[in-house]
């Protein structure tokens, strides 16, 4: 129940749902003028500033600034690469495939291909209340590989973790059994501040490796150029900001959670 719980409530506090709540109280305050015009003003200001570009890149260069992946990363490694790249095989998906954050196993291919891994460590399963009668995600990881070239041999997979935390856990449960105490962690630059405290708090040597950036260099110097059409543009919501903004919200919303739990 607590973990469903971690996932329901921030619903209402990401800018989306949050701006929803202050629209129901709209509803329920329409007699009340003053208070029904202040909730429409906030759910207009969650809106518009959460679907802000500039926010959007403020919020995920705070996360994906913290880990750079080293000049040069260590050879024949235990590479962990972190599951919530892929989609299962479920009608009428033909195969398994990779969602947005698949550059976590492309990366985590091209790392065994440079002789960086001697294995490569899949790590995720099944969350209980999504009804899914699909193999943990640790497989689908797997088989996604296979067809990037990478041998089943070379693969150790976790399929029994549900989120982050049940990762470093079950990771260093099996790690242990195989006498491995340092690793190359591989997850999405946004996703990695909170996986490598919680790796490390399980007593592992982490070497961040990130990957799926979603702000580069270019992008923050092609949006911040004084450029009216472009800043007219960045002025206007936009929804694929607006998710991404929510993911960040989570992050740092997740990191804290994970701090008073004790877990990091």
């Amino acid at each position: 129940m607590l973990l469903f719980l971690s996932k329901f409530l921030p619903l209402f506090i990401y800018p989306l749902g949050l701006a929803c709540v202050f629209l129901g109280l709209a509803l329920i305050l329409r007699r009340r003028r003053g208070w029904q015009t202040t909730a429409l003003v906030c759910a207009f200001l969650l809106i518009w500033l959460g679907g802000n570009r500039f926010v959007m890149m403020a919020l995920v260069q705070s996360l994906e600034r913290q880990y750079l992946a080293p000049a040069q990363l260590p050879d024949n490694s235990v590479v962990v690469v972190l599951g919530g790249g892929t989609r299962s095989a479920a009608y009428p998906r033909p195969i398994g495939e990779i969602n947005e954050a698949g550059d976590r196993l492309i990366y985590a291919a091209w790392l065994y291909k440079e002789g960086k891994a001697a294995h490569l460590l899949l790590s995720g399963g099944n969350a209980p209340w999504s009804g899914s009668k699909q193999p943990p995600e640790a497989e689908v990881m797997a088989s996604l590989l296979e067809l990037m070239g990478v041998p089943r041999t070379a693969l150790w997979l976790e399929g029994g973790s549900v989120n982050t935390q049940g990762n470093a856990l079950e990771t260093r449960a099996l790690l242990e059994r195989e006498g491995v105490h340092a690793i190359i962690l591989v997850t999405s630059a946004m996703h990695m501040p909170r996986s490598v405290r919680l790796f490390q708090h399980q007593g592992l040597t982490v070497i961040p490796a990130p990957t799926d950036f979603m702000v580069t260099d270019e992008d923050w110097a092609y949006y911040t150029q004084p450029s009216l059409p472009i800043q007219l543009m960045n002025l206007l919501p936009n929804a694929d900001d607006l998710v991404v903004t929510s993911r960040a919200i989570k992050e740092h919303m997740g990191a804290l959670f994970y701090t008073v739990r004790g877990w990091r």
